[in-house]
């Protein structure tokens, strides 16, 4: 059963594990990256802070998806969360810095895109639309919804996204504009999807875009827009049955949790991967992400138990791969 309470905590970002409070002998795991991993790795680092009475603290941060690679390739951090695959880029920093690493996924997001709850006239979106309205040609053009679609009103348009360093600003802009990073900047744009749901939640003539978690949790303020599937034509609603059946595309995503192979050598980093592995499901359910099946979770124990290095996506980003397809590419390394 879902721990709403446990959920709203998480996302708020009042959780002790943010905190460097504790016994002063106590060990440290660091962890940084992507805000929308960040639900259930902090869940996890809760749970296991509380099984070790706090001998190990678990630091859990927010710098995006890219943000977390920079501190990660630079040996800053035990772990980074990632809402997106490593790129070639980052692949290049870490080897120039002789950081090796294993790469785990951990769930499935439904990257969600939202409006104001009172928008009367947004019924579902389609790819050609979203496109119109984020691409770059549209800063500064694109400023009024009937522009967008001659049925929509003559009213002002409010967008909010991801910020730069976020790897749901590179996979949305990559799923509906085309190409990564290729995005209009004239947006409320923040990593902390909290003040994106904000933004959305105060202002009817709003949309934005972020992680699905954030939305299940503010289901009261916002309102999810189905997505016309570029395959079927249907339009379909972000939810698990949706993901796990693959029929929410092109923003279905697998997220992942990177470990430094060195760190692997302290034996605490070692016991959080296994009560990681082995709580994660339960826990992603609880913060309202698709778990993985049991197999991939066994499978990320066995990658890191025989150091198998690197990653299956070679440095791309793939939009639209489904649960099945990544369990037959993870299961190849």
């Amino acid at each position: 059963m879902l721990k709403k309470t446990r959920l709203a905590a998480v996302l708020g970002g009042s959780c002790l594990s943010l905190l460097a409070a504790g016994a002063a002998q106590a060990q440290v795991i660091k962890i940084d990256g992507s805000s929308t991993v960040y639900p259930i790795t902090e869940a996890v680092a809760e749970e296991f802070q509380k099984a070790k009475k706090n001998a190990i603290k678990v630091t859990v941060g927010i710098s995006g998806t890219g943000g977390g690679f920079k501190k990660f390739c630079r040996g800053e951090t035990d772990f980074s969360n990632a809402s997106r695959p490593i790129t070639a880029k980052e692949m290049e920093d870490c080897k120039a810095a002789g950081v090796e690493y294993i790469e785990m996924p951990v769930a499935f997001d439904a990257l969600t895109v939202v409006v104001n709850p009172k928008n009367a006239f947004l019924k579902q979106a389609t790819v050609e639309e979203l496109k119109k309205l984020w691409e770059p040609a549209a800063q500064g053009q694109i400023t009024k919804w009937n522009q967008i679609n001659p049925a929509w009103p003559d009213a002002p348009i409010k967008l909010f996204g991801a910020g730069a360093d976020s790897g749901t600003f590179e996979y949305f802009t990559e799923a509906m504009v085309g190409k990564a990073k290729s995005s209009r900047g004239d947006y409320t744009a923040s990593e902390d999807d909290n003040v994106l749901v904000q933004g959305v939640s105060r202002d009817v003539n709003a949309i934005g875009y972020f992680g699905y978690a954030y939305y299940a949790e503010n289901t009261g303020k916002l309102k999810a827009l189905p997505i016309v599937s570029p395959k079927t034509g249907k339009a379909v609603e972000p939810s698990a049955v949706n993901v796990e059946n693959g029929s929410y595309q092109p923003l279905s995503r697998p997220i992942f949790v990177y470990v430094k192979a060195k760190s692997l050598d302290k034996p605490e980093v070692k016991e959080f991967i296994d009560f990681y592995m082995k709580n994660g499901a339960k826990l992603t359910k609880e913060v309202k992400y698709v778990p993985l099946p049991a197999a991939a979770y066994t499978g990320n124990l066995d990658h890191v138990a025989r150091k198998k290095l690197g990653t299956v996506f070679g440095g791309k980003n793939e939009v639209g791969i489904t649960i099945e397809e990544l369990m037959k590419r993870e299961a190849k390394m």
